[in-house]
Protein backbone atom coordinates (compact mmCIF):
# COMPACT_ATOMS: atom_id res chain seq x y z
CA UNK A 1 0.00 0.00 0.00
CA UNK A 2 1.87 3.72 -0.87
CA UNK A 3 2.18 5.80 1.67
CA UNK A 4 0.28 8.86 2.30
CA UNK A 5 1.76 11.90 1.31
CA UNK A 6 3.80 14.00 4.17
CA UNK A 7 2.02 17.46 4.15
CA UNK A 8 4.00 20.58 5.01
CA UNK A 9 6.39 21.38 6.33
CA UNK A 10 7.26 17.38 6.92
CA UNK A 11 7.12 16.65 3.37
CA UNK A 12 10.75 18.30 3.27
CA UNK A 13 12.07 15.78 5.47
CA UNK A 14 11.57 12.48 3.20
CA UNK A 15 14.60 10.84 3.55
CA UNK A 16 14.98 10.38 -0.49
CA UNK A 17 14.29 14.12 -1.45
CA UNK A 18 17.52 14.50 1.61
CA UNK A 19 19.44 12.25 0.04
CA UNK A 20 18.85 13.38 -3.50
CA UNK A 21 19.46 16.96 -2.05
CA UNK A 22 23.10 16.23 0.09
CA UNK A 23 23.96 14.25 -3.21
CA UNK A 24 23.59 17.17 -5.45
CA UNK A 25 25.16 19.37 -3.12
CA UNK A 26 28.20 17.39 -2.81
CA UNK A 27 28.75 17.28 -7.06
CA UNK A 28 27.77 13.93 -7.45
CA UNK A 29 24.34 14.31 -8.59
CA UNK A 30 22.93 17.13 -10.68
CA UNK A 31 20.42 19.55 -9.54
CA UNK A 32 16.94 19.78 -10.76
CA UNK A 33 17.06 23.52 -11.13
CA UNK A 34 19.96 25.65 -11.03
CA UNK A 35 19.48 29.70 -10.91
CA UNK A 36 22.67 31.29 -11.88
CA UNK A 37 23.94 35.06 -12.30
CA UNK A 38 21.53 36.53 -9.99
CA UNK A 39 22.26 38.26 -6.88
CA UNK A 40 21.05 36.69 -3.34
CA UNK A 41 19.36 38.79 -0.53
CA UNK A 42 20.03 37.45 2.70
CA UNK A 43 16.89 37.45 4.77
CA UNK A 44 18.37 38.18 8.30
CA UNK A 45 21.88 39.86 7.49
CA UNK A 46 20.22 42.11 5.02
CA UNK A 47 23.19 41.87 3.00
CA UNK A 48 23.33 41.36 -0.75
CA UNK A 49 25.76 39.02 -2.87
CA UNK A 50 26.25 37.51 -5.96
CA UNK A 51 25.18 33.72 -5.53
CA UNK A 52 23.71 30.96 -7.14
CA UNK A 53 20.91 28.08 -6.27
CA UNK A 54 20.84 24.35 -6.85
CA UNK A 55 17.37 23.24 -6.01
CA UNK A 56 16.21 19.54 -5.42
CA UNK A 57 12.72 18.90 -5.58
CA UNK A 58 10.85 21.59 -2.90
CA UNK A 59 14.23 21.96 -1.47
CA UNK A 60 16.94 23.91 -1.37
CA UNK A 61 20.12 22.07 -1.91
CA UNK A 62 22.73 24.59 -2.41
CA UNK A 63 23.90 27.98 -1.80
CA UNK A 64 27.47 28.25 -3.65
CA UNK A 65 29.93 30.49 -5.77
CA UNK A 66 28.54 31.44 -8.95
CA UNK A 67 29.56 30.03 -11.67
CA UNK A 68 30.75 27.54 -10.41
CA UNK A 69 28.65 24.29 -10.73
CA UNK A 70 26.40 24.07 -14.79
CA UNK A 71 24.83 20.59 -14.08
CA UNK A 72 21.17 20.48 -13.86
CA UNK A 73 18.20 19.52 -15.96
CA UNK A 74 16.56 23.22 -16.11
CA UNK A 75 18.85 26.29 -15.87
CA UNK A 76 17.59 30.08 -14.70
CA UNK A 77 19.30 32.30 -16.11
CA UNK A 78 19.06 35.34 -13.11
CA UNK A 79 21.22 38.20 -14.40
CA UNK A 80 20.00 41.52 -13.39
CA UNK A 81 17.62 40.23 -10.84
CA UNK A 82 17.74 39.61 -6.71
CA UNK A 83 16.91 36.33 -5.25
CA UNK A 84 14.44 36.69 -2.06
CA UNK A 85 12.52 34.65 -0.32
CA UNK A 86 8.29 34.28 -1.36
CA UNK A 87 6.68 37.29 0.68
CA UNK A 88 4.47 36.14 3.19
CA UNK A 89 1.26 37.93 4.39
CA UNK A 90 0.58 37.46 8.15
CA UNK A 91 -3.19 38.42 8.14
CA UNK A 92 -5.58 38.58 5.64
CA UNK A 93 -9.48 38.05 4.27
CA UNK A 94 -9.64 36.57 0.40
CA UNK A 95 -13.24 37.39 0.47
CA UNK A 96 -12.49 41.00 0.89
CA UNK A 97 -11.00 41.29 -2.45
CA UNK A 98 -14.33 39.75 -3.99
CA UNK A 99 -13.07 36.76 -5.99
CA UNK A 100 -12.33 33.22 -5.43
CA UNK A 101 -9.32 32.06 -3.44
CA UNK A 102 -8.43 30.42 -6.68
CA UNK A 103 -8.54 33.77 -9.06
CA UNK A 104 -6.76 35.65 -5.92
CA UNK A 105 -3.96 33.39 -5.49
CA UNK A 106 -3.93 34.04 -10.01
CA UNK A 107 -3.41 37.64 -8.96
CA UNK A 108 -0.99 37.27 -6.01
CA UNK A 109 1.04 34.45 -7.39
CA UNK A 110 2.92 36.65 -9.98
CA UNK A 111 3.90 39.28 -7.69
CA UNK A 112 5.70 37.54 -5.51
CA UNK A 113 3.46 36.57 -2.56
CA UNK A 114 3.74 32.61 -2.08
CA UNK A 115 2.61 32.26 1.72
CA UNK A 116 -0.80 33.93 3.33
CA UNK A 117 -2.16 33.07 6.37
CA UNK A 118 -6.18 33.85 5.75
CA UNK A 119 -8.94 33.96 8.26
CA UNK A 120 -11.86 33.32 6.51
CA UNK A 121 -14.13 34.47 9.22
CA UNK A 122 -15.95 36.00 6.38
CA UNK A 123 -17.21 32.76 5.13
CA UNK A 124 -17.73 31.40 8.58
CA UNK A 125 -19.83 34.35 9.25
CA UNK A 126 -22.46 33.47 6.38
CA UNK A 127 -22.42 29.73 6.29
CA UNK A 128 -20.53 28.89 9.44
CA UNK A 129 -18.26 25.43 9.52
CA UNK A 130 -19.76 24.23 5.99
CA UNK A 131 -17.73 28.06 4.67
CA UNK A 132 -14.71 27.18 6.55
CA UNK A 133 -14.55 23.59 5.09
CA UNK A 134 -15.38 25.50 1.47
CA UNK A 135 -12.33 27.13 1.91
CA UNK A 136 -10.06 24.67 3.26
CA UNK A 137 -11.13 22.29 0.39
CA UNK A 138 -10.47 25.59 -2.12
CA UNK A 139 -6.79 26.88 -0.70
CA UNK A 140 -6.09 22.75 -0.63
CA UNK A 141 -5.06 22.60 -4.44
CA UNK A 142 -3.23 26.06 -5.31
CA UNK A 143 0.13 26.71 -5.33
CA UNK A 144 -0.45 29.76 -3.50
CA UNK A 145 0.39 28.15 0.29
CA UNK A 146 -3.36 29.11 2.27
CA UNK A 147 -2.31 28.92 6.05
CA UNK A 148 -5.67 29.04 7.18
CA UNK A 149 -7.01 30.14 11.16
CA UNK A 150 -9.89 29.45 13.04
CA UNK A 151 -12.77 31.96 12.73
CA UNK A 152 -12.32 32.91 16.68
CA UNK A 153 -15.41 35.75 17.17
CA UNK A 154 -18.95 34.56 14.90
CA UNK A 155 -20.26 36.65 15.23
CA UNK A 156 -17.31 39.40 16.83
CA UNK A 157 -20.12 40.48 19.63
CA UNK A 158 -22.31 37.65 20.80
CA UNK A 159 -25.80 39.39 21.88
CA UNK A 160 -25.33 42.71 20.27
CA UNK A 161 -25.63 40.88 16.68
CA UNK A 162 -26.60 37.74 14.81
CA UNK A 163 -24.92 36.29 11.99
CA UNK A 164 -25.27 33.34 9.83
CA UNK A 165 -23.40 31.18 12.62
CA UNK A 166 -22.50 30.64 16.03
CA UNK A 167 -18.93 29.79 16.71
CA UNK A 168 -18.08 28.37 20.37
CA UNK A 169 -14.86 26.68 21.84
CA UNK A 170 -15.86 23.25 20.96
CA UNK A 171 -16.55 24.72 17.02
CA UNK A 172 -13.24 26.04 17.37
CA UNK A 173 -11.52 23.33 18.75
CA UNK A 174 -12.76 21.17 16.21
CA UNK A 175 -11.41 23.17 13.48
CA UNK A 176 -8.34 23.81 15.14
CA UNK A 177 -7.67 19.86 14.78
CA UNK A 178 -7.33 19.86 10.79
CA UNK A 179 -4.23 20.41 9.59
CA UNK A 180 -4.59 23.13 7.41
CA UNK A 181 -5.85 25.25 10.14
CA UNK A 182 -2.79 27.11 11.90
CA UNK A 183 -4.33 28.50 14.96
CA UNK A 184 -6.82 30.81 16.27
CA UNK A 185 -7.68 33.90 13.95
CA UNK A 186 -8.33 37.68 15.38
CA UNK A 187 -9.60 37.33 18.78
CA UNK A 188 -11.73 40.41 18.09
CA UNK A 189 -14.57 40.19 21.02
CA UNK A 190 -11.56 42.54 23.39
CA UNK A 191 -13.91 43.01 26.05
CA UNK A 192 -15.07 39.54 26.34
CA UNK A 193 -11.29 38.26 26.86
CA UNK A 194 -10.21 41.28 28.88
CA UNK A 195 -13.67 40.98 31.36
CA UNK A 196 -13.11 37.21 31.69
CA UNK A 197 -16.04 36.35 29.64
CA UNK A 198 -16.25 32.44 29.71
CA UNK A 199 -17.08 31.65 25.97
CA UNK A 200 -14.07 33.71 24.72
CA UNK A 201 -12.12 32.17 27.43
CA UNK A 202 -12.84 28.98 26.39
CA UNK A 203 -11.95 29.74 22.58
CA UNK A 204 -8.60 31.19 23.66
CA UNK A 205 -7.78 28.38 25.70
CA UNK A 206 -8.56 26.21 22.99
CA UNK A 207 -6.21 27.62 20.51
CA UNK A 208 -3.51 27.63 23.43
CA UNK A 209 -4.15 23.12 24.05
CA UNK A 210 -3.74 23.25 20.29
CA UNK A 211 -0.42 24.29 20.37
CA UNK A 212 -1.16 26.89 17.40
CA UNK A 213 -0.90 30.32 16.82
CA UNK A 214 -3.56 32.52 19.02
CA UNK A 215 -4.12 35.77 16.97
CA UNK A 216 -5.17 39.27 18.28
CA UNK A 217 -7.13 42.60 17.39
CA UNK A 218 -5.95 44.82 20.14
CA UNK A 219 -7.45 48.06 19.10
CA UNK A 220 -7.05 50.97 21.21
CA UNK A 221 -5.45 48.69 23.80
CA UNK A 222 -3.52 49.98 26.49
CA UNK A 223 -2.80 49.53 30.12
CA UNK A 224 -4.20 47.10 32.29
CA UNK A 225 -6.48 46.10 29.06
CA UNK A 226 -3.68 45.37 27.33
CA UNK A 227 -2.05 43.25 30.04
CA UNK A 228 -5.15 41.33 30.30
CA UNK A 229 -5.66 40.61 26.86
CA UNK A 230 -1.90 39.17 26.22
CA UNK A 231 -1.95 37.43 30.01
CA UNK A 232 -4.96 35.19 28.14
CA UNK A 233 -2.94 34.21 25.50
CA UNK A 234 -3.12 36.19 22.86
CA UNK A 235 0.06 37.11 20.95
CA UNK A 236 -0.50 39.83 17.91
CA UNK A 237 -1.82 42.32 16.48
CA UNK A 238 -2.70 44.32 13.46
CA UNK A 239 -5.01 47.02 14.62
CA UNK A 240 -2.43 49.66 15.39
CA UNK A 241 -4.00 53.18 15.41
CA UNK A 242 -0.93 55.29 15.54
CA UNK A 243 3.09 55.34 15.84
CA UNK A 244 2.87 55.52 19.70
CA UNK A 245 0.50 52.86 19.41
CA UNK A 246 3.16 50.66 17.48
CA UNK A 247 6.24 51.78 19.94
CA UNK A 248 4.20 50.44 22.93
CA UNK A 249 2.71 47.38 21.38
CA UNK A 250 6.27 46.34 20.43
CA UNK A 251 7.45 47.15 24.12
CA UNK A 252 4.77 44.85 25.36
CA UNK A 253 5.77 42.18 23.39
CA UNK A 254 3.28 41.64 20.74
CA UNK A 255 4.12 40.66 17.61
CA UNK A 256 2.60 43.02 15.00
CA UNK A 257 1.78 42.11 11.51
CA UNK A 258 2.00 45.77 9.94
CA UNK A 259 -0.96 46.08 7.72
CA UNK A 260 -1.12 48.39 4.45
CA UNK A 261 -5.25 48.74 4.15
CA UNK A 262 -4.14 51.86 6.49
CA UNK A 263 -1.91 53.97 4.39
CA UNK A 264 -2.30 57.18 6.38
CA UNK A 265 -0.81 55.65 9.17
CA UNK A 266 2.25 53.85 7.13
CA UNK A 267 4.73 57.03 7.16
CA UNK A 268 4.22 57.63 10.94
CA UNK A 269 5.20 53.42 11.66
CA UNK A 270 8.16 53.76 9.24
CA UNK A 271 9.51 56.88 11.53
CA UNK A 272 9.31 54.59 14.62
CA UNK A 273 10.60 51.86 13.07
CA UNK A 274 13.31 54.10 11.54
CA UNK A 275 13.80 55.66 15.07
CA UNK A 276 15.04 52.25 16.71
CA UNK A 277 17.93 51.88 14.27
CA UNK A 278 17.02 48.09 13.49
CA UNK A 279 13.66 46.17 12.41
CA UNK A 280 12.54 44.03 15.06
CA UNK A 281 12.07 40.70 14.38
CA UNK A 282 8.57 40.89 15.77
CA UNK A 283 7.47 43.04 12.83
CA UNK A 284 5.65 41.04 10.05
CA UNK A 285 3.39 42.52 7.13
CA UNK A 286 0.06 42.22 6.41
CA UNK A 287 -2.57 43.44 3.88
CA UNK A 288 -5.85 42.46 6.10
CA UNK A 289 -8.44 43.93 3.45
CA UNK A 290 -7.44 44.82 -0.30
CA UNK A 291 -10.23 45.27 -2.81
CA UNK A 292 -10.66 44.44 -5.86
CA UNK A 293 -9.69 47.27 -7.93
CA UNK A 294 -6.68 47.71 -5.33
CA UNK A 295 -5.58 44.56 -5.84
CA UNK A 296 -5.84 44.64 -10.03
CA UNK A 297 -4.14 47.87 -10.06
CA UNK A 298 -1.65 47.51 -7.17
CA UNK A 299 -1.12 44.06 -6.04
CA UNK A 300 -1.44 42.37 -2.41
CA UNK A 301 1.97 42.15 0.19
CA UNK A 302 4.20 43.57 -2.77
CA UNK A 303 2.04 46.89 -2.77
CA UNK A 304 2.63 46.95 0.93
CA UNK A 305 6.72 46.45 0.65
CA UNK A 306 6.51 49.50 -1.86
CA UNK A 307 4.83 51.88 0.18
CA UNK A 308 6.82 51.41 2.95
CA UNK A 309 9.84 51.95 1.22
CA UNK A 310 8.67 54.55 -0.38
CA UNK A 311 7.99 56.12 3.03
CA UNK A 312 11.70 55.81 3.90
CA UNK A 313 12.27 52.09 5.13
CA UNK A 314 14.89 49.98 3.77
CA UNK A 315 13.91 47.79 1.35
CA UNK A 316 16.00 45.29 3.31
CA UNK A 317 13.90 45.26 6.33
CA UNK A 318 10.50 45.84 4.53
CA UNK A 319 12.01 41.98 2.92
CA UNK A 320 12.89 40.50 6.34
CA UNK A 321 9.50 41.58 8.15
CA UNK A 322 7.67 39.81 4.88
CA UNK A 323 10.02 36.68 5.11
CA UNK A 324 11.68 35.54 7.93
CA UNK A 325 9.88 37.33 10.70
CA UNK A 326 6.79 36.20 9.16
CA UNK A 327 8.01 32.74 9.09
CA UNK A 328 9.31 32.85 12.43
CA UNK A 329 6.25 33.52 13.64
CA UNK A 330 4.31 31.09 11.93
CA UNK A 331 7.09 28.52 13.16
CA UNK A 332 7.64 27.52 10.01
CA UNK A 333 11.53 27.02 9.80
CA UNK A 334 11.40 25.79 6.49
CA UNK A 335 10.20 29.21 4.94
CA UNK A 336 11.38 32.61 4.92
CA UNK A 337 15.16 32.58 4.17
CA UNK A 338 16.92 31.27 0.66
CA UNK A 339 19.26 28.97 2.38
CA UNK A 340 20.61 25.60 2.05
CA UNK A 341 18.12 22.66 3.39
CA UNK A 342 15.13 25.19 3.38
CA UNK A 343 12.15 25.17 1.15
CA UNK A 344 12.13 26.32 -2.44
CA UNK A 345 10.27 29.53 -2.16
CA UNK A 346 11.71 32.21 -4.18
CA UNK A 347 11.49 35.37 -5.86
CA UNK A 348 13.62 36.69 -8.40
CA UNK A 349 12.91 40.51 -7.96
CA UNK A 350 14.13 43.47 -11.09
CA UNK A 351 14.95 45.78 -8.07
CA UNK A 352 14.73 46.76 -4.27
CA UNK A 353 11.99 50.00 -5.50
CA UNK A 354 9.48 48.68 -7.53
CA UNK A 355 9.86 44.74 -6.92
CA UNK A 356 8.65 43.30 -10.15
CA UNK A 357 8.55 39.63 -9.66
CA UNK A 358 10.44 38.21 -12.77
CA UNK A 359 9.90 34.39 -11.67
CA UNK A 360 8.22 32.93 -8.92
CA UNK A 361 8.96 29.32 -7.71
CA UNK A 362 6.74 27.79 -5.00
CA UNK A 363 8.20 24.49 -3.39
CA UNK A 364 10.52 23.92 -6.31
CA UNK A 365 8.33 24.54 -8.72
CA UNK A 366 7.70 28.00 -11.40
CA UNK A 367 4.63 29.35 -10.88
CA UNK A 368 4.33 32.38 -12.29
CA UNK A 369 7.01 34.67 -14.90
CA UNK A 370 7.39 37.73 -16.27
CA UNK A 371 3.71 38.95 -14.62
CA UNK A 372 2.00 35.70 -15.68
CA UNK A 373 1.09 32.98 -13.36
CA UNK A 374 2.11 29.59 -15.06
CA UNK A 375 0.03 26.54 -14.73
CA UNK A 376 -3.71 25.97 -14.69
CA UNK A 377 -5.55 26.68 -11.31
CA UNK A 378 -8.09 24.64 -10.08
CA UNK A 379 -11.78 26.58 -9.04
CA UNK A 380 -13.79 24.98 -6.79
CA UNK A 381 -17.53 24.36 -6.99
CA UNK A 382 -19.04 27.52 -5.81
CA UNK A 383 -22.73 26.42 -5.76
CA UNK A 384 -22.26 25.97 -1.59
CA UNK A 385 -22.18 29.66 -1.47
CA UNK A 386 -25.12 30.43 -3.51
CA UNK A 387 -28.41 31.75 -2.33
CA UNK A 388 -26.85 33.62 1.05
CA UNK A 389 -29.55 36.65 1.18
CA UNK A 390 -32.74 35.09 3.29
CA UNK A 391 -34.78 38.99 2.61
CA UNK A 392 -37.93 40.32 0.98
CA UNK A 393 -37.75 43.07 -1.05
CA UNK A 394 -38.59 46.26 1.04
CA UNK A 395 -40.47 49.79 0.74
CA UNK A 396 -39.62 53.08 1.15
CA UNK A 397 -41.27 52.96 5.02
CA UNK A 398 -39.03 49.86 6.12
CA UNK A 399 -36.42 52.66 6.36
CA UNK A 400 -38.91 55.08 8.53
CA UNK A 401 -39.09 55.64 12.44
CA UNK A 402 -42.22 55.37 13.55
CA UNK A 403 -43.19 57.54 16.47
CA UNK A 404 -45.83 58.98 18.58
CA UNK A 405 -45.60 62.49 19.17
CA UNK A 406 -44.52 65.49 17.46
CA UNK A 407 -41.13 65.76 18.52
CA UNK A 408 -38.35 62.96 19.89
CA UNK A 409 -35.01 62.83 21.57
CA UNK A 410 -33.06 60.17 19.78
CA UNK A 411 -29.74 58.84 20.17
CA UNK A 412 -26.78 59.00 17.61
CA UNK A 413 -23.58 57.71 16.25
CA UNK A 414 -21.44 60.38 16.53
CA UNK A 415 -17.46 59.87 13.92
CA UNK A 416 -16.86 57.44 11.71
CA UNK A 417 -14.44 54.58 12.90
CA UNK A 418 -13.95 55.94 16.53
CA UNK A 419 -18.00 56.37 17.54
CA UNK A 420 -19.07 57.93 20.42
CA UNK A 421 -23.03 58.27 21.90
CA UNK A 422 -24.54 61.56 21.07
CA UNK A 423 -27.92 63.03 21.16
CA UNK A 424 -30.14 65.40 19.18
CA UNK A 425 -33.99 66.52 18.75
CA UNK A 426 -35.97 65.84 16.04
CA UNK A 427 -39.37 66.00 14.35
CA UNK A 428 -41.95 63.66 13.88
CA UNK A 429 -43.90 63.99 10.53
CA UNK A 430 -46.32 61.76 9.23
CA UNK A 431 -46.15 59.25 12.26
CA UNK A 432 -42.10 58.75 11.45
CA UNK A 433 -38.95 60.37 12.77
CA UNK A 434 -37.65 62.98 10.42
CA UNK A 435 -33.60 62.43 10.66
CA UNK A 436 -32.05 65.36 13.14
CA UNK A 437 -29.99 68.00 11.04
CA UNK A 438 -26.64 66.60 9.43
CA UNK A 439 -27.33 63.49 10.34
CA UNK A 440 -27.64 60.22 7.74
CA UNK A 441 -29.41 57.22 7.91
CA UNK A 442 -27.73 53.86 8.66
CA UNK A 443 -29.90 50.64 8.57
CA UNK A 444 -29.22 46.94 9.46
CA UNK A 445 -31.24 43.74 8.64
CA UNK A 446 -30.60 40.39 9.37
CA UNK A 447 -30.16 38.08 6.02
CA UNK A 448 -29.31 34.97 6.99
CA UNK A 449 -32.58 33.51 8.03
CA UNK A 450 -31.60 32.78 11.56
CA UNK A 451 -34.14 35.70 13.17
CA UNK A 452 -36.41 38.63 11.66
CA UNK A 453 -35.14 40.58 8.69
CA UNK A 454 -36.04 43.76 10.00
CA UNK A 455 -34.20 46.91 9.58
CA UNK A 456 -32.95 48.91 12.56
CA UNK A 457 -32.42 52.05 11.57
CA UNK A 458 -29.74 54.33 13.06
CA UNK A 459 -28.42 57.93 12.86
CA UNK A 460 -24.94 59.34 11.30
CA UNK A 461 -23.55 62.07 12.80
CA UNK A 462 -19.75 63.33 11.00
CA UNK A 463 -20.63 61.31 7.64
CA UNK A 464 -21.69 64.52 5.67
CA UNK A 465 -24.74 64.82 3.66
CA UNK A 466 -26.18 61.97 2.16
CA UNK A 467 -27.23 62.83 -2.14
CA UNK A 468 -28.82 59.06 -1.90
CA UNK A 469 -28.36 55.61 -0.95
CA UNK A 470 -25.41 52.85 -0.58
CA UNK A 471 -26.33 49.66 0.22
CA UNK A 472 -23.66 46.47 1.40
CA UNK A 473 -24.19 42.78 2.01
CA UNK A 474 -19.86 43.22 3.02
CA UNK A 475 -20.20 44.22 6.00
CA UNK A 476 -17.93 43.26 8.81
CA UNK A 477 -18.20 41.14 10.44
CA UNK A 478 -21.79 39.46 10.27
CA UNK A 479 -22.16 40.66 6.71
CA UNK A 480 -25.77 41.28 7.49
CA UNK A 481 -27.40 43.64 4.70
CA UNK A 482 -26.12 47.17 5.74
CA UNK A 483 -27.81 50.35 4.09
CA UNK A 484 -26.55 53.95 4.46
CA UNK A 485 -28.49 56.83 2.73
CA UNK A 486 -29.99 60.15 2.99
CA UNK A 487 -33.50 59.38 2.31
CA UNK A 488 -35.64 55.76 2.77
CA UNK A 489 -37.13 55.94 -1.42
CA UNK A 490 -33.38 55.68 -2.15
CA UNK A 491 -32.56 52.90 0.95
CA UNK A 492 -34.67 50.92 -0.27
CA UNK A 493 -34.32 50.81 -4.20
CA UNK A 494 -30.18 49.76 -3.00
CA UNK A 495 -31.54 47.00 -1.06
CA UNK A 496 -33.63 46.04 -3.24
CA UNK A 497 -31.25 45.19 -6.24
CA UNK A 498 -28.32 44.15 -3.70
CA UNK A 499 -31.70 41.34 -2.55
CA UNK A 500 -32.16 40.65 -6.44
CA UNK A 501 -28.92 40.31 -7.43
CA UNK A 502 -28.17 37.74 -4.16
CA UNK A 503 -25.68 39.82 -2.54
CA UNK A 504 -23.09 42.58 -3.33
CA UNK A 505 -23.43 46.73 -3.75
CA UNK A 506 -25.69 49.35 -5.11
CA UNK A 507 -25.74 52.73 -5.29
CA UNK A 508 -29.03 54.65 -6.03
CA UNK A 509 -29.44 58.04 -6.66
CA UNK A 510 -32.59 60.18 -7.29
CA UNK A 511 -34.59 57.08 -7.96
CA UNK A 512 -32.99 55.10 -9.86
CA UNK A 513 -29.74 52.56 -9.50
CA UNK A 514 -26.31 54.95 -10.22
CA UNK A 515 -23.93 51.07 -10.52
CA UNK A 516 -24.64 47.64 -8.50
CA UNK A 517 -21.55 45.07 -8.07
CA UNK A 518 -23.20 41.64 -7.75
CA UNK A 519 -21.52 39.20 -5.22
CA UNK A 520 -23.80 36.34 -5.46
CA UNK A 521 -21.33 33.51 -3.45
CA UNK A 522 -21.85 34.03 0.20
CA UNK A 523 -22.83 38.35 -0.80
CA UNK A 524 -18.98 38.82 -0.12
CA UNK A 525 -17.67 37.25 -3.64
CA UNK A 526 -18.12 36.37 -7.53
CA UNK A 527 -16.60 33.69 -9.66
CA UNK A 528 -16.07 36.71 -12.35
CA UNK A 529 -12.30 37.75 -13.11
CA UNK A 530 -10.86 40.23 -11.34
CA UNK A 531 -10.58 42.32 -13.84
CA UNK A 532 -14.30 43.00 -14.27
CA UNK A 533 -14.62 42.44 -10.79
CA UNK A 534 -12.42 45.40 -9.81
CA UNK A 535 -13.93 47.39 -13.55
CA UNK A 536 -17.04 47.12 -10.70
CA UNK A 537 -15.98 48.02 -8.09
CA UNK A 538 -14.89 50.81 -9.52
CA UNK A 539 -18.18 51.59 -10.99
CA UNK A 540 -19.76 51.72 -7.07
CA UNK A 541 -16.44 54.01 -5.84
CA UNK A 542 -16.72 56.75 -8.40
CA UNK A 543 -20.75 56.22 -8.15
CA UNK A 544 -20.27 57.16 -4.08
CA UNK A 545 -19.02 60.10 -5.46
CA UNK A 546 -21.76 61.71 -5.95
CA UNK A 547 -23.55 60.86 -2.95
CA UNK A 548 -21.75 61.88 -0.42
CA UNK A 549 -18.39 63.97 -0.06
CA UNK A 550 -15.28 62.39 1.49
CA UNK A 551 -12.99 63.52 4.52
CA UNK A 552 -10.14 61.29 4.90
CA UNK A 553 -8.81 59.80 6.77
CA UNK A 554 -11.84 58.65 8.86
CA UNK A 555 -14.60 59.44 6.38
CA UNK A 556 -13.59 57.31 3.60
CA UNK A 557 -15.51 54.90 1.24
CA UNK A 558 -13.70 51.86 3.37
CA UNK A 559 -15.72 53.01 6.44
CA UNK A 560 -18.55 51.99 5.06
CA UNK A 561 -17.55 48.39 5.76
CA UNK A 562 -16.89 48.68 9.14
CA UNK A 563 -19.51 50.86 10.65
CA UNK A 564 -21.35 47.79 11.91
CA UNK A 565 -18.31 46.51 13.71
CA UNK A 566 -20.07 46.07 17.02
CA UNK A 567 -16.67 44.14 18.89
CA UNK A 568 -15.15 48.10 18.39
CA UNK A 569 -15.85 50.47 21.50
CA UNK A 570 -18.30 52.68 20.84
CA UNK A 571 -22.31 52.48 19.50
CA UNK A 572 -22.08 50.37 16.04
CA UNK A 573 -25.68 49.74 14.26
CA UNK A 574 -26.24 46.04 14.16
CA UNK A 575 -29.46 43.90 13.28
CA UNK A 576 -30.46 43.67 16.80
CA UNK A 577 -29.95 47.38 17.10
CA UNK A 578 -27.70 50.19 18.15
CA UNK A 579 -24.84 48.32 20.59
CA UNK A 580 -22.12 49.26 22.47
CA UNK A 581 -19.90 46.30 23.57
CA UNK A 582 -18.59 48.62 26.49
CA UNK A 583 -21.94 48.49 28.18
CA UNK A 584 -23.65 45.88 26.84
CA UNK A 585 -26.14 48.18 25.78
CA UNK A 586 -28.79 47.55 22.64
CA UNK A 587 -31.23 49.89 21.59
CA UNK A 588 -33.82 48.32 19.29
CA UNK A 589 -34.82 52.40 18.08
CA UNK A 590 -32.81 55.12 18.20
CA UNK A 591 -35.91 57.06 20.07
CA UNK A 592 -34.79 58.22 23.15
CA UNK A 593 -37.77 60.16 24.50
CA UNK A 594 -40.93 61.93 23.00
CA UNK A 595 -41.27 65.09 23.78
Amino acid sequence: MNATPRQEPADLNDPALRARAVAAARGDAPFDMLITGGRLLDAVTGLIREADIGLVGALIASVHVPASRTDAAEIIDAAGSIAAPGLIDTHMHVESSMVTPAEYASAVLPRGVTTIVWDPHEFGNVHGLDGVRWAIEAARSLPLRMILLAPSCVPSAPGLELAGADFDAAVIAEMLRASAVGGVAEVMNMRGVIDGDPRMGAIVNAGLASGKLVCGHARGLEGADLNAFMAAGVTSDHELTSGADLAAKLSAGLTIELRGSHDHLLQEFVEVLNGLGHLPATVTLCTDDVFPDELYQSGGLDDVIRRLVRYGMKPEWALRAATFNAAQRLKRSDLGLVATGRRADIVLFEDLEEFRARLVISSGRIVARDGGRQGDIKQLDTAPLENSVKLPQFVADDFRIPSKGERVRVATIDRPRFTQWGEAETEVRNGFVVPPTGSAMIAVAHRHGKTDGIPRIGFLTGWGEWRGAFCTTVSHDSHNLTVFGGNARDMALAANAVISAGGGMAVARDGAIEAILPLPLSGLVTDASLKDTASAFAGIRKAMEKIVDWKPPYRVFKACFGATLACNAGPHQTDRGIADVVTGKVLESPVLEVL
